[in-house]
Formats: C-alpha cells, sequence, structure tokens
C-alpha cells in the first residue's frame, strides 16, 4: 500500500504563504496615498483591465496580482456594499467593514483551500478631513494592515514604500501627490537599477475627492492625466474626468411612451344603462 507523504501544517502554510507572495512580487504596482483633496489612487497598468474601482459612495478599491481572483473579490464587494446600503442605510457602508468582509474572505481561502489568492488589495475610505481618511492593507492570508497615509502593493512595495515615506505630504495638492505616486512607482524596475519615467498611457488613476457629495470616486485619464503630469498648474477640479462616478447618460431616439394600445373606455356595456337609458 503507497503511503502519502506527510507534511506538517506550519510547512504548508510557509509553501503557500511563498507561493502567494511570489506570484504578486511579479505583477506591477500600486500606490494609494493620501492628500489635501482626498486620496490619490495610482497603479502601474498598460492594459485596459482595471486595477482601481469604486466600491461605494466613498469607498475605492485598488489590487495587484491576478486580475480574475481581485476581481471575484471586487464583484463581491459591490454586492454587498449594495445589499447593506439598500437594506439599511448607505451610512452603515464603512470602509472597516468592507475591509473586515475581505480579510474573513481572504482568510478562510488561505486556510481552506488547495491554492491561495495571489492578490493584495487595498480598501480606502475617504473622510471630511485627511486625518479622518483610512486606509486598510489586505494580503492573500487574510491579515489586515491599517495604514499611515500611503502603501504601496505588489513588485518592489518596500522600495516604493521607502520614496513614499520621506516625501508624503496629507497637505499636498493632487498635482504633487501625483508626480510622488508617479516617481515611487518609476524607481523601480528600470534596467540595471536606473528609474524609469512613466507617461500617461502607462498609469491608471483616480481619486476620491472629499469634496464631491455622494459617490466620490472619479477617474483621471486622457488630457488632464497628461497636463498633471506634465506639471502643470491650470488643470481645474471641474476638467477632470468622471469616468464610473456618475449615472450613464440616458440613451437617444429611444421611446418614452408604452408601445400597447390604448383601451378607451365603454360607457356602455352594462345593460341596465341601456334599459334606464330608453326610459322602461
Amino acid at each position: 500500500m503507497a503511503m502519502q507523504f506527510y507534511a506538517s501544517p506550519e510547512q504548508v502554510q510557509r509553501d503557500r504563504s511563498e507561493y502567494a507572495r511570489k506570484g504578486i512580487a511579479r505583477g506591477r504596482s500600486a500606490v494609494v496615498l493620501t492628500y489635501e483633496g482626498g486620496i490619490l489612487l495610482v497603479a502601474e497598468n498598460i492594459t485596459t483591465l482595471r486595477k482601481i474601482s469604486e466600491i461605494y459612495d466613498k469607498i475605492g478599491f485598488a489590487a495587484v496580482g491576478r486580475y480574475n481572483e481581485f476581481e471575484n473579490l471586487r464583484r463581491m464587494g459591490v454586492r454587498m456594499a449594495d445589499l447593506n446600503g439598500y437594506s439599511f442605510d448607505r451610512r452603515d457602508v464603512t470602509g472597516r467593514g468592507m475591509a473586515n468582509a475581505f480579510t474573513q474572505t481572504l482568510g478562510a481561502i488561505f486556510s481552506e483551500t488547495q491554492k491561495p489568492y495571489e492578490v493584495e488589495i487595498c480598501i480606502a475610505q475617504v473622510g471630511a478631513t485627511p486625518e479622518a481618511d483610512e486606509l486598510y492593507r489586505i494580503t492573500y492570508d487574510g491579515s489586515v494592515m491599517d495604514e499611515p497615509g500611503f502603501m504601496a502593493m505588489g513588485g518592489q512595495a518596500e522600495a516604493i514604500s521607502n520614496v513614499l515615506r520621506e516625501r508624503h505630504d496629507t497637505a499636498a495638492d493632487l498635482q504633487s501627490a501625483l508626480a510622488l505616486a508617479a516617481e515611487a512607482l518609476g524607481s523601480v524596475g528600470g534596467e540595471n537599477g536606473q528609474t524609469r519615467r512613466l507617461d500617461a498611457k502607462q498609469l491608471e488613476v483616480a481619486v476620491l475627492d472629499r469634496r464631491r457629495k455622494g459617490r466620490a470616486f472619479r477617474r483621471i485619464a486622457g488630457a488632464p492625466l497628461i497636463e498633471l503630469l506634465a506639471g502643470s498648474t491650470d488643470v481645474a477640479e471641474a476638467d477632470l474626468g468622471e469616468v464610473d462616478a456618475a449615472p450613464p447618460n440616458p440613451g437617444e431616439d429611444k421611446p418614452t411612451v408604452s408601445a400597447a394600445p390604448v383601451v378607451e373606455p365603454e360607457t356602455a356595456d352594462d345593460p341596465a344603462d341601456e334599459v334606464n337609458g330608453d326610459g322602461s
């Protein structure tokens, strides 16, 4: 009878952790940091697939690792947030509550399945002031950490965090915060350790704008992003893109009334009315 190889639970956990860390490190990095006007989310991304998204009114989502895995988590979070906001109150949907839900899900996957998720995610909630902003880092094994104003994920996250740690300023404007994020992401990954200069085509950028009422999530792309990366200070807040931050426009040339036939009311269907009308 063949004997099965034995591996201690500690060894199994170490192997899973190493597997997940290697998978995350192969991906491109993302940076989340607070600034005077809200929270900035920047990811190095050369595809059309989204690594940064909206979860709820004041809550954003950023992730690195395997796209199909963190996309499943994002969809789960959106459904949960919508259900809780509809069943109770929109104020009951918080970044802390969403972070707890992701923590439980990733912890169960890491402990109970053969293959762990190769993902690292950030749940960000913008507050009324920079001190009220919340950033939660959630790792592949379900661990959660409350980050102090900035964080980097994926790739060479430690080296990127060192750049952010030296120069991060919660009172900075959007242009300064974006320049710092792009410089931090470009500080690693170059040939022979050289720095890189990332342009608008290599970055996915969004903000959680604390000045907006209701939904705070806004994407920045196209000409506004190019001007901000070039150091222009003439880009007004109103000129920034609002993709995914508002409901879609109504369709054109669509009927506005029902196509069902209109039934006119009948006034002489009752035999009694006809008799009374004859006077009998």
